[in-house]
């Protein structure tokens, strides 16, 4: 009894160390929020349906700009399109700084295009649009590239005979694929083992990393790792993923020709042997690494995920699918394949993309933020290294922007002429010098996948449109579409 007493206390005080160390009180003068506890922070404020709820909750109190604390840490969180846009553009330089994801930090750890910080991420930034730029990001190349999968996407549509089918699989492997053909220069089968093996490696880890055990060890991570948890499989899981990313790389090394490129990591490679002589290059084997593990996972996961949300808003409202096909008979027809020059003639189905987009809320908190240096905003002193969440959600459901915010309604994106309009709080990819590095990836494949998709099958589901529930099967640093069954019906 006095040994696990003592084990107790031992824990106790080693928990409190931890958090005493790792998290010194912050300097400046942070916007208001709830009067945090020792080490708990705002725990008890928090809402047991998940963070977001929480901060919705406290924005009603404290306005646009408050100050949550995560565990011990604070955050400040901007809530709202005008907060949003005051700080990640008008503020820009000062706001670039990437927070941290707590169960993504032991593999990332700071390194590769998305999660770095400084010159660092300037220079892997720079390099990545410029390549990926090259391999088909605004060429025709990645419309055709999105063309032809999106052909052997039909075809195995066309298989199913109308049966019902979960088109999660299937919606990871034609963006994967897109992904994989810029990174790694090859497509892959869907049928292939350890490409249906990787996507759901994939799938299961993006699951884990918004469960609610996830955004707990959020707050505590200092003193959970040393537990068991989700964050290990997590860890187990990205391993796998960097595992074949490693020997990838390696049969690039033995098969590279420096006068003729293939994708992303032969450039990398060539850059790499260029600069070996520089001491305090950023071009080394670990950016590299974390890079294209960045750049699967966000090109995989995140326009899958709105394309299975997408057809299951459809299901739930076939006439908006009714409408998307009759105007994709006027503009299309049946008898050549979608270009993206038809996206400019065809303004509906562009506000059913933008209202999915929206409505899905795939980022809910977005990717954590942080000041580079002591930033004054809205009349506040945020210390250098401050974490900011932007809320996109906030802006995705800002009332001042979308009436009946939680109603999906395309024409919203409409003007009283049918044309297409801009609304400032619609920021899906964030916006500012971080925005999503494949936003141009992602909406071609969206408009392109989408269109071929209605272009050849009618969609229906197993179950009456009132009975379809549009709840994510998971919410936290992302959303998760629930599972469903839809049936593929050859027009």
């Amino acid at each position: 009894m006095e040994a696990s007493v003592l084990l107790l206390l031992a824990l106790l005080v080693g928990f409190l160390l931890l958090m005493i160390r790792g998290h010194p009180k912050p300097r400046g003068h942070l916007p208001p929020g709830p009067r945090p506890l020792p080490l708990l922070g705002n725990l008890l404020q928090m809402d047991r349906k998940g963070p977001l709820n929480s901060f919705i909750q406290l924005q009603k109190k404290y306005g646009d700009v408050f100050t949550v604390h995560l565990g011990p840490r604070p955050v400040v969180m901007l809530y709202g399109t005008e907060a949003i846009r005051e700080a990640l553009v008008d503020q820009a330089e000062a706001f670039s700084g990437r927070g941290t994801v707590a169960v993504l930090d032991p593999i990332v750890q700071g390194y590769g295009v998305i999660f770095a910080s400084g010159e660092r991420w300037k220079t892997l930034r720079r390099f990545s649009l410029a390549t990926m730029k090259d391999f088909g990001m605004g060429k025709r190349s990645v419309e055709e590239r999105i063309q032809e999968e999106a052909r052997y996407l039909v075809e195995e549509l066309r298989k199913s005979q109308g049966a019902p089918l979960d088109p999660a699989y299937l919606f990871q492997c034609i963006t994967a694929n897109i992904i994989c053909s810029i990174v790694f220069g090859e497509r892959f089968d869907y049928k292939d083992r350890q490409f249906l093996h990787l996507l759901d490696v994939i799938y299961q880890t993006f699951s884990l990393i918004s469960s609610l055990s996830s955004q707990v060890f959020e707050l505590y991570s200092g003193f959970l790792k040393y537990f068991p948890g989700t964050h290990r499989q997590i860890y187990k899981n990205l391993q796998e993923i960097l595992d074949y990313i490693g020997h990838s790389v390696e049969k690039h090394q033995e098969t590279l020709d420096p006068n003729n490129p293939r994708d992303f990591i032969d450039t990398y490679l060539i850059r790499m042997e260029k600069e070996k002589s520089n001491q305090h290059t950023e071009f080394h084997h670990q950016n590299l690494m974390i890079s294209v593990l960045s750049l699967f996972l966000a090109g995989t996961e995140t326009t899958s995920t709105t394309l299975r949300f997408g057809f299951l808003l459809l299901l739930k409202y076939p006439h908006v699918a009714e409408k998307v096909q009759k105007e994709i008979d006027q503009v299309i027809g049946s008898h050549r394949p979608p270009t993206l020059d038809d996206r400019t003639k065809m303004p509906y189905t562009e506000a059913v993309i933008r209202e999915i987009q929206r409505f899905a809320d795939i980022v809910p908190t977005g990717v954590p933020h942080k000041v580079t240096k002591d930033t004054l905003f809205r009349g506040y002193l945020l210390p250098k290294n401050t974490e900011v969440y932007p809320i996109l959600s906030a802006a995705l459901h800002d009332p001042r922007y979308f009436e009946q915010a939680d109603a999906f309604n395309p024409d919203r994106f409409l003007d009283t002429s049918g044309a297409l309009k801009k609304i400032e709080a619609f920021m899906p990819f964030s916006t500012g010098k971080r925005i999503c590095l494949g936003e141009g990836i992602a909406r071609n494949e969206l408009f392109l996948f989408f269109i071929t998709i209605l272009q050849n099958f009618s969609v229906s589901s197993p179950l009456a449109p009132k009975d379809i529930d549009l709840r994510p099967k998971e919410s936290g640093l992302t959303n998760v579409a629930p599972t469903y069954k839809i049936c593929f019906l050859v027009r």
